[in-house]
């Protein structure tokens, strides 16, 4: 990948994204910076990409960056600390300092479902297994928050998103705002000050990189691998075309 970030490598260039990543997989981590790229609608030199389990976060100048992304990742914030490895904790570590400057500056930001768990935790929230959901597709109902936002702008007030996680805030954090959430977890996106958002749905898929995802994760517990023709047919007929403009509209907003 030509935007690829090592670890010890300076700051990026003007006004670039990055995207913080953390899956180990070469295919899944490159499939997931490719939709970012798709769905943002930017040149893929405009997003840097950044292996954290790869080595330790190198310096970033935030006043050089247009905007923050985590995206996905294997690792569950909620298991009990000696159960992590040592490169989950770092990283964990690296991101929770960043986030110290990011909400104090209102840096833009946006977390996708491993992102949530990280800025949520920051913030003071808690996060568990109570509001996990299955691979699938659920119905993201926007708050008037929500509507007002321009994140969400042209999206209706309900839209199919795609989810598939082991754990989830169980309520929103002091100091956010709800923008949006769905039956089986109350907390499917938020806000904290007037540019630091995550979501619990995972805006960069679509069908087939779901499908991707799920066929390469079949062992990982989010469903039961005797079941993947059911769950591939499901997640295929699901509607979530709405849920990928929450990235262009991040880049047209902080671009």
């Amino acid at each position: 990948m030509s935007a690829e970030g090592t670890a010890g490598v300076g700051v990026t260039s003007s006004r670039d994204f990055v995207l913080l990543a953390s899956r180990s997989d070469d295919e899944v981590a490159d499939a997931e910076y490719e939709a970012f790229v798709d769905f943002m609608g930017i040149p893929q030199e405009r997003l840097r990409r950044i292996r954290l389990e790869a080595g330790p976060m190198p310096a970033l100048d935030l006043d050089s960056i247009a905007g923050i992304i985590v995206g996905g990742s294997p690792f569950t914030s909620s298991d009990p600390v000696e159960s992590k490895s040592a490169v989950q904790r770092r990283v964990e570590r690296e991101i929770d300092e960043l986030l110290v400057e990011v909400c104090a500056r209102d840096i833009p930001f946006l977390g996708a479902c491993y992102g949530v768990g990280t800025l949520g935790v920051h913030l003071g929230g808690q996060v568990d297994t109570t509001f996990g959901e299955p691979v699938g597709a659920v119905p993201v109902s926007l708050t008037p928050e929500g509507i007002a936002d321009p994140l969400l702008a042209g999206l209706p007030p309900v839209f199919g998103a795609y989810v598939g996680h082991k754990e989830a805030l169980r309520e929103v954090p002091q100091g956010c705002v709800l923008l949006g959430s769905s039956p089986t977890a109350p907390v499917q996106m938020l806000r904290y000050g007037r540019n630091v958002y995550a979501t619990q749905f995972h805006p960069e898929l679509d069908g087939d990189g779901i499908v991707f995802r799920l066929l390469a994760y079949r062992d990982e517990g989010y469903y039961d691998p005797a079941e993947v023709e059911d769950v591939v047919a499901r997640v295929r007929s699901a509607d979530v075309t709405h849920a990928r403009k929450v990235l262009s509209n991040f880049a047209k907003v902080y671009g």
